[in-house]
């Protein structure tokens, strides 16, 4: 395999000649199509019972996926014990937002930077994210992605879902609807054989219950509080949730492009409540100036274009966000955790500080790109306004926490290896 991702055409290629060398035991369906209408494919092996469900691309900028559900077919395909002998049908959906995707394909696919990644990502706001809209949207106004993955979790009643997530900097760890008791065990492992650190401290589980380092299981619905991002939405309507309906799970597995180790230091934070004053300034004053870039570009790009007004309110809404989650990690005194919760850690005000970061990162690079498909010599001074605050960023990102590059081939490994894991020990009763 190249150190590069594949495009979302050429996964479904590959998923096709997949399909068409194993007749009898693959098969490849549409199963529904996105708000641009591109068709979402379903690629499933063996003829089980019981069905285990992969999602892949739930997030646009996190392309590890697709490669990691083509490596499980694989893997599915040559080893009887995983389908015919665990009674198991293994469905691969092979991208939930390719409209997403194909924007974020836009940059570079092959080895890169922290910097040229950020510079072309692509991440809608949460109400536009497939996977999580069903928490935050009225239910009689979901998306088509939204609505395909719900009927097929209907259909398919999953013993197990498998989302398949990407974090940019830091570690691997794995959230869990259900507890898989042991499960910590072989991601340590795996995370050690693959030189990735454990992220024992993480921004999406900061309220969740601990099961062992880097395993997060979602608490009752009573014990949820401040600090998980389920406490603003309904987490009971959520893609992960809806397993629950028939007996099922959600696994969600997050490997790093790049690693980062102050997200692994289990120090105690000797003044967590000043970090987090900290982390929350430096947030809040990013977004103030991500706020005047975003003027300054709207006061010279010309408007009518849908595309350009779709992205010029992805910055507006990452701007916008950047308030709002600092004062959430502002009411985080150490002393308010629930039971069975990790304290603060170096690493957690790590990983908080590399998500302060990567916001008006997004934000900075989707203006960038904005403005470099205008031919108006009036958005010159904008754009270098632009490229100096998002290169001053990218360096500090890169300053202060030394990322690594992992290779594509190794965060599909890590990523395979471990939802293999999780099947094992939930699924198969090994």
């Amino acid at each position: 395999m190249a150190d590069a991702y594949p495009s979302v055409a050429g996964v479904v290629a590959t998923a096709a000649a997949f399909a068409l060398s194993h007749p009898g035991l693959c098969t490849l369906r549409v199963v529904g199509r996105s708000r641009a209408g591109r068709p979402l494919h379903l690629l499933t092996v063996g003829h089980g019972r019981r069905n285990v469900l992969v999602v892949a691309g739930p997030h646009s900028d996190e392309r590890v996926g697709a490669s990691t559900a083509l490596r499980l077919a694989e893997h599915v395909a040559h080893d009887p014990v995983l389908h015919a002998g665990a009674d198991v049908s293994w469905h691969l959906l092979l991208c939930l937002d390719p409209d997403g995707a194909v924007r974020h394909e836009a940059g570079p696919a092959i080895r890169r930077t922290p910097a040229a990644h950020f510079r072309h990502a692509y991440r809608p706001p949460a109400d536009e994210q497939p996977e999580w809209a069903p928490s935050v949207r009225p239910p009689d106004d979901q998306l088509p992605e939204s609505r395909a993955l719900v009927d097929l979790i209907d259909e398919l009643r999953p013993v197990m879902q498998c989302s398949l997530h990407a974090n940019d900097v830091g570690g691997c760890w794995i959230q869990l609807t259900r507890d898989v008791p042991g499960l910590a065990e072989p991601l340590g492992k795996l995370a050690a054989e693959h030189d990735v650190p454990v992220q024992i401290g993480t921004y999406d589980a900061l309220r969740w219950t601990v099961s062992g380092p880097g395993v997060y299981v979602l608490p009752e619905p009573g014990a949820r509080g401040c600090g998980d991002r389920s406490a603003a939405a309904d987490v009971e309507r959520s893609t992960w949730v809806r397993p629950h309906r028939h007996g099922g799970m959600t696994a969600l597995f997050e490997v790093p492009m790049w690693t980062a180790r102050s997200v692994a230091d289990p120090a105690p934070c000797p003044d967590s409540e000043r970090e987090l004053a900290r982390i929350g300034r430096q947030l809040r004053g990013h977004a103030r100036r991500v706020e005047v870039l975003l003027a300054e570009a709207r006061a010279v790009l010309p408007t009518g274009a849908p595309e350009r007004a779709h992205l010029l309110r992805v910055v507006a809404a990452l701007a916008a966000a950047c308030p709002q989650v600092a004062a959430e990690w502002e009411r985080l005194p150490p002393d308010a955790l629930p039971p069975g919760t990790m304290p603060l850690t170096a690493a957690h005000v790590a990983a908080l500080d590399i998500a302060a970061r990567r916001i008006p990162l997004r934000a900075a690079g989707l203006l960038m790109r904005l403005l470099d498909g205008s031919p108006d010599p009036a958005t010159t001074g904008v754009r270098a306004a632009c490229a100096q605050q998002f290169t001053r960023w990218a360096d500090e990102l890169s300053t202060g926490h030394d990322p690594v590059w992992v290779p594509v081939e190794e965060q599909v490994r890590l990523q395979s290896e471990a939802v293999l894991a999780a099947f094992r020990l939930a699924v198969a009763g090994e």
